[in-house]
């Protein structure tokens, strides 16, 4: 396709045409489709499967004390999965935004503790892991500082990218402000990273033995909101989710930004933005900011057989919310050939 062509131009979500899958879910923050339907959801409880009839199975951690998500514990610790992502072998990785931890854990529920420590100190607040076609694990930790909030008046440039892989655990990356979700482009040439407090996503040329280079700003310095999740389609779109912001956008190969759904409120976010501008955000004025259809909109993947169909992650939802597309996207490295 020519770049005239783009799918996305001109195209916005039908919000009569949104479905939702799931129910009772507590904070789906991001999300794993498989080719035969199935869905997995980070869960305050657990890990939660969704078949394709609909069925949902919670897979909870072995040995972890059952829990309900509230404002506190969230802040507080206590075992939070956030970032999930499939080893090679179809385990579930897990970056522990509560234990500070990455995790990894069978279908069935049996965990162990990869990693909660680099280079002799604790992680950080780990947010997000991601496995390339090689079988590496990369993973984000958003802060070092506590409570982690802090880091968020602060602006704290302490996030950082790091990888596992033969030789162990490693930091590729640090400097960030506010890591979050990482994502590859379709040769995993390039990284890209979502700055959450810096309102940006940056890129690094990865080589063959994941170091990295040629750090850059992708697209505006600002997009105009806070980006969580985001993901590439199969034309090389970026959709990016921002929250708070509760906003989907995509950023096209031609550096044009498109919004594709906007589920904001103007007036709360109008106030979070003089506080976040000021370095007075509170997390009340946090859960003000959200919108009704994936409230604190966090993260999207496509699924579907023809990988045309989004689902959006959400910190404060209770379903799933998707749609279809009209670009598919591009497939994860565990999506196996059909």
């Amino acid at each position: 396709m020519s770049k005239d062509s783009n799918p996305l131009k001109g195209w916005r979500v039908d919000r009569s045409a949104i479905r939702h899958l799931g129910v009772g879910l507590q904070r789906p923050e991001c999300i794993l489709a498989e080719r035969d339907g199935t869905i997995w959801t980070a869960d305050a409880r657990g890990v939660m499967r969704i078949d394709a009839d609909g069925a949902q199975t919670l897979v909870r951690q072995r040995g972890v004390a059952d829990r309900s998500l509230t404002a506190e514990s969230a802040v507080l610790g206590g075992s939070l999965p956030n970032g999930i992502a499939f080893d090679r072998d179809g385990n579930i990785v897990i970056a522990n935004f509560g234990t500070d931890a990455i995790e990894l854990m069978t279908r069935d529920g049996q965990l162990r503790t990869l990693y909660d420590s680099v280079d002799g100190q604790p992680l950080g607040k780990t947010n997000f892991v991601l496995c390339d076609r090689r079988g590496r694990i990369w993973f984000t930790v958003t802060t070092r500082e506590v409570p982690w909030t802090k880091s968020i008046n602060a602006r704290t440039a302490d996030g950082y990218v790091g990888v596992i892989d033969e030789r162990g655990i490693r930091i590729v990356a640090d400097g960030f402000v506010g890591t979050n979700e990482i994502r590859f482009d379709a040769s995993e040439e390039w990284l890209y990273v979502v700055e959450t407090n810096a309102r940006r996503i940056s890129r690094l040329r990865v080589d063959d033995d994941a170091r990295v280079s040629a750090r850059e700003v992708f697209g505006p310095s600002d997009l105009g909101g806070f980006p969580d999740g985001f993901a590439f389609d199969a034309f090389g779109n970026l959709w990016i989710t921002l929250v708070l912001t509760e906003r989907l956008v995509a950023l096209t190969p031609d550096g044009e930004l498109l919004t594709l759904l906007d589920d904001g409120n103007p007036a709360a976010l109008a106030s979070y933005e003089q506080h976040y501008a000021d370095g007075t955000v509170t997390p009340e004025l946090m859960g003000a900011c959200r919108g009704t259809l994936a409230p604190m909109m966090a993260s999207l993947t496509f699924g579907g057989p023809d990988l045309q169909t989004v689902y959006l992650g959400s910190l404060m939802g209770t379903t799933l919310p998707s749609f279809r597309s009209p670009v598919a996207g591009l497939a994860m490295s565990h999506w196996r050939p059909g």
